[in-house]
């Protein structure tokens, strides 16, 4: 404990954290803790999950506090109930001996009338996620006027979760003289601009380097045929027996249909997404906090703001659009210096998406070949043998040895294992006796052609035909390809539709769908929203076919090219198909009209 005592932190404070096995700073720890004690400065630390951010924010800014003022002196904005509510737990369990200090967490899907109870009897630390709060301020239920400290913890997620206006608000409600420390993995430009509005004077702290993940976690790839992707998964997790992993996957269909195949193959798993109740979701998580889940399967939206530790590998099912999200996925693992692996199975289309995000993280990530069955066996058999042989002996087994011995006194040794071994993994080594091998050649891994003789191309069967759509939400609102793309792949009715060329324009977008897909396609505008403005859909434009998009108007055209809403929910230039660009100025017969 002496060097969290020499970086300035008091007695009770220290009793604290030593009950909670705290021994010496993390280095994000190293770096802010001295800062918040020290001079009145604004901060941006830009740290990977599980690296201790909540305590270096957390125990200078306990220590600060003044409890002879009944009022909230500390405000941290976090993007998900769960991480609100670990924080409120952390905070909580630093301030143990201080029992003058009263942390509060407010966040949706609880009842608003009961936080405003506790909010009445008086706050110093309130953490809370923005839109709850925002609902707070407006009812006039909490005051945040001498507010010293806000943190902004895992901004980028924020930004990405579509916080942007609500965090404005926050912090124009704010005091001008508070400090402000933000926290965050990643550093887009939406962040930057954050930190350029609202801290003054910064500070900059950095335990690692843009976009770059932790070095505790490895990165490794299997490249495969589309369809051999989910054997694959199936697998990597049987060659690891002691997994314990999140499988991110780009839609709630997606979860529902892996955990649907893992259950029937025998994998303790559940899905988390967007459909869940609150309720539903804290089960879910109970579970698999608890270990009585094997793996975990959610989309990036559902799993924001998670925290779970000692996780061995997070599995990219689909590789996300950005290097933003990939990082957020793979520091889930890794954590608190422990080692971690982030898997990222993909087919050959992929590749190219990967050798970017390589490109940017600055990491190589090692080409794996998929286990054939006689490693999964291997690897089944030895972690077995590991657990008997790890087994303390118990007492109570004693008054049935006898009976035990005679039963098998006419068995070898060895005839007595293989024997335990048939009935323990006949059925999985009948399994894997003669299965396929999954691994493509060299050849078709550097984009040669397949087995069939050819490549396999998504535009041969494309119908060609195409109706375009438009949708009461664009620049002005922060609406971007990305959000579109997102709000289809949560929503449709069915894999695999056909979008064409996207346009921005100031107050709607325009978009192209495959006539394939429309049917039901209306429906995945339906009861949702963007920064809360309800979505109005109508078709603009008869149906018609065409090679590349050339229709024109006086929005951003993001490309001719069709990408797929399963497997591209994020518009690249290089993928589109066509380059950014502004088209001739024509009258824009699509956009509603705007609330005020």
């Amino acid at each position: 404990m002496e060097k969290f005592k020499e970086l300035g932190l008091e007695e009770k404070i220290l009793k604290g954290i030593e009950d909670l096995g705290f021994e010496t700073p993390s280095p994000v720890q190293e770096k802010v803790i001295p800062v918040i004690l020290g001079e009145e400065n604004d901060l941006v630390a830009l740290a990977q999950t599980g690296t201790g951010k909540t305590a270096a924010f957390g125990l200078p800014l306990i220590q600060k506090l003044d409890t002879s003022l009944n009022e909230i002196q500390v405000l941290i904005l976090s993007p998900t109930r769960e991480l609100c509510v670990q924080i409120g737990k952390d905070l909580q369990n630093y301030a143990k001996y201080r029992p003058d200090i009263q942390v509060l967490c407010v966040y949706g899907g609880t009842e608003i009338r009961k936080q405003i109870r506790e909010l009445e009897k008086g706050v110093h630390v309130l953490v809370a996620t923005p839109g709850r709060l925002c609902d707070l301020i407006k009812r006039q239920a909490v005051n945040i006027d001498h507010v010293r400290s806000v943190v902004l913890d895992e901004a980028d997620e924020m930004l990405n979760m579509g916080f942007k206006e609500d965090l404005n608000f926050i912090l124009e409600e704010t005091p001008d003289s508070r400090n402000t420390y933000l926290f965050s993995a990643t550093m887009p430009k939406e962040v930057e601009r954050i930190a350029r509005n609202y801290l003054h004077n910064a500070k900059e702290i950095s335990t690692g380097k843009k976009n770059q993940g932790a070095d505790t976690v490895s990165h490794v790839y299997y490249q495969v045929r589309a369809k051999d992707c989910y054997e694959t998964l199936h697998r990597v997790i049987d060659c690891a027996p002691d997994m314990y992993a999140i499988i991110f996957v780009r839609t709630k269909m997606d979860a529902r249909e892996i955990v649907r195949k893992l259950q029937k193959d025998g994998i303790e798993c559940d899905a988390l997404h967007g459909d869940l109740s609150q309720a539903q979701r804290d089960e879910v998580m109970e579970r698999f906090r608890a270990k009585r889940l094997k793996v975990l399967v959610a989309t990036d939206v559902a799993a924001r703001g998670l925290d779970v530790d000692n996780l061995t590998h997070v599995i990219n099912f689909n590789l996300p659009e950005d290097v933003e999200s990939y990082t957020h996925r793979s520091g889930r693992t890794g954590r608190a210096g422990r080692e971690g692996v982030s898997v990222a199975i993909i087919n050959s289309k992929e590749k190219g998406k990967l050798h970017r995000i390589e490109k940017i993280l600055k990491k190589q990530f090692q080409y794996l070949e998929v286990p054939a069955g006689e490693a999964v066996c291997r690897a089944q058999l030895l972690y077995y043998a590991d657990k008997i042989m790890a087994a303390e002996p118990k007492e109570t087994l004693d008054k049935y040895q006898q009976e035990l011995f005679e039963k098998f006194e006419a068995l070898t040794k060895e005839e007595l294992i293989q024997k335990i071994v048939s009935y323990e993994f006949g059925k999985l080594l009948k399994k894997y006796a003669s299965v396929e091998d999954l691994n493509l050649s060299e050849d078709e891994r550097r984009g040669g052609k397949g087995k069939e003789g050819r490549r396999s191309d998504r535009r041969e069967e494309s119908s060609n035909e195409f109706t375009t759509f438009s949708v009461n939400v664009g620049k002005e609102d922060g609406f971007t390809p990305r959000d579109l793309m997102s709000i289809i792949n949560e929503n449709a009715p069915r894999k695999g539709l056909e979008i064409g060329s996207i346009r921005i324009f100031e107050t709607n977008t325009k978009f192209e769908v495959d006539i394939r897909g429309l049917n039901g396609f209306m429906s995945c505008f339906r009861n949702v929203s963007f920064n809360g403005l309800p979505f109005t859909l109508t078709e603009v434009k008869d149906r018609y076919s065409r090679e590349r998009g050339t229709d024109r108007g006086r929005g951003r055209d993001f490309g001719g090219g069709r990408r797929n809403a399963t497997a591209n929910n994020k518009w690249r230039k290089s993928e589109s198909g066509g380059r950014a660009r502004f088209s001739e100025k024509k009258k824009d017969v699509g956009g509603k009209k705007r609330r005020k």
